[in-house]
């Protein structure tokens, strides 16, 4: 069974995947490019940035993390420096020209400024020209020789996985911007990931919580075959280096967009602000919108055993739980789970569903409600909705969701779900349809009952590696979750004691 290596069209082009199709006349020019000029350009480039290091340091030692000291001849002579070697370094890389069209503002005017897209590494190109601060993980400051420059530019740390660190980067991002001019701009990617330029992602909400005016940019890089796109899925670090070194010239033009001063309405909801500068931007780039975010490319790229075939209803699912602000967390799936399994004989109306997530009637829970609905009649079995839920909150987590879901469904006494519950389950899990099981049952040791413990199933699993390929037959394509299956919708169970 093969899998579907991209998004349906519904989607558009995958944002998070990055091919490259080489025609003879390429390979031929990095063939050559690659034995001649490559050595060079690498060299020299390892020498400039090796050459930045010590002004870098230097000007680093004994400055606070909290204040700005006024800018001394030395430290100016040392940005002079760093912004010409800087310079020196993107020509030896092929970037011979850097246009730039329209005009930055003052930090006192916009003190954040807003670049999209941000599709790699060498986004640091309108960085070093500028010197402002950027947002950035925190691994970052402890790159050998590139850590030490980020460190000068004052960036702002994150950690992404530490919710704490999260909240106080929002802070910092916050004092800075309301400084008056006082700190340098920070200039801010608020896709927060990287993509291949097809379309704008979501924004993060980060630069726009100051609810003060931002300075839109945009980024083009104008080369016929892309070598700079750096993506989730596709060429790696070291092959993009090499490939855009093997390019005779490298192609890249940033346009400042006018201010973007927000409104009333646009200060109370930084969504609503960062959505508006988003569609500016695009406009701009002459690109489409989609409403996928930095945390999908997990659902689109999730790992293990049971990893999601066809990611596009778990993505329709996900994009409304944002709209319902509704945030999921390890406790919560629980609690969720164990209610669940108390309502296992009932079809939820749309007014249980709602008062089982806590949540008022709105448009969009109808819509979340109307993916889940068993008998088109408006009812919904909740156990669907938590496996969903817990998928995409955890998507290389597989057999976590299974486990949840074996919670639900089994037999009290002896642990064990009905195939056809088990079908329905992994039909959700994986995105997909129709889900057979009769050759994992065929393949278990002892008499086919039709039913498993998750045990048994766990274990078959870390037995067959390739347990979906082989295992499994269904079709690939994305449907509704509510799976209507004889004697499993509308309440009805297959034995007494289920």
């Amino acid at each position: 069974m093969n899998s579907s290596g991209g998004r349906p069209s519904r989607w558009g082009r995958n944002p998070f995947v990055h091919t490259l199709k080489f025609s003879l006349a390429d390979k031929i020019k990095i063939g050559l490019m690659s034995v001649t000029v490559f050595p060079v350009r690498l060299l020299l480039v390892s020498f400039l940035m090796l050459l930045a290091w010590p002004f870098a340091f230097a000007a680093s030692l004994g400055r606070s993390k909290y204040v700005v000291e006024p800018q001394s001849w030395w430290r100016s002579c040392v940005d002079l420096s760093l912004r010409v070697i800087m310079r020196a370094m993107w020509f030896c890389g092929g970037f011979h020209w850097i246009k730039v069209k329209g005009q930055r503002v003052a930090p006192s005017e916009a003190p954040i400024i807003t670049v999209a897209p941000h599709s790699t590494y060498f986004d640091a190109i309108p960085v070093t020209c500028t010197m402002c601060s950027i947002v950035t993980k925190l691994e970052s400051g402890s790159i050998p020789v590139w850590g030490t420059l980020i460190r000068y530019i004052r960036p702002v740390f994150v950690f992404r996985i530490d919710q704490d660190s999260r909240k106080q980067t929002v802070e910092e991002i916050k004092r800075r911007a309301h400084s008056g001019g006082a700190w340098p701009q920070i200039m801010i990617f608020p896709e927060g990931t990287c993509t291949n330029r097809s379309s704008l992602i979501l924004f993060k909400a980060g630069a726009f919580i100051p609810a003060l005016p931002v300075q839109p940019a945009v980024l083009r890089y104008r080369n016929k075959l892309d070598t700079i796109s750096w993506t989730w899925q596709g060429p790696g670090a070291f092959k993009i280096l090499w490939l855009t070194l093997c390019q005779p010239h490298n192609s890249i033009e940033i346009e400042f967009l006018p201010v973007y001063t927000p409104s009333h309405e646009e200060k109370e909801n930084p969504t609503l602000f960062a959505n508006n500068v988003r569609k500016i931007m695009a406009k701009a780039l002459e690109v489409p919108l989609t409403d996928l975010s930095f945390e999908d490319r997990e659902i689109s790229f999730a790992q293990g055993p049971l990893r999601i075939q066809n990611p596009s209803s778990l993505l329709e699912f996900n994009q409304l739980l944002r709209r319902l602000g509704l945030k999921t967390t390890d406790s919560l799936l629980k609690e969720q789970a164990g209610r669940a399994r108390k309502l296992q004989r009932h079809q939820l109306t749309l007014e249980d569903f709602a008062c089982f997530l806590h949540l008022p009637v709105t448009d969009t829970l109808k819509q979340v409600r109307s993916l889940f609905d068993e008998d088109e009649e408006g009812h919904i079995d909740i156990r669907h909705f938590v496996i969903a839920l817990s998928t995409i909150y955890q998507p290389s987590r597989s057999m976590e969701t299974l486990k949840l879901a074996f919670k639900m469904y089994e037999n009290e006494d002896s642990g064990e779900v009905h195939e056809d519950e088990l079908a329905s389950t992994l039909e959700i899990m994986l995105g997909v349809k129709e889900v057979e099981l009769s050759m994992l049952f065929m393949e278990l040791d002892g008499p086919d009952t039709g039913k498993i413990t998750y045990d048994e199933l766990h274990h078959f699993i870390e037995q067959h590696p390739r347990f979906v390929q082989d295992y499994l037959d269904f079709k690939d394509h994305p449907r509704k979750f509510c799976v209507r299956r004889p004697n499993t919708c509308n309440g009805q169970n297959h034995d007494k004691d289920n």
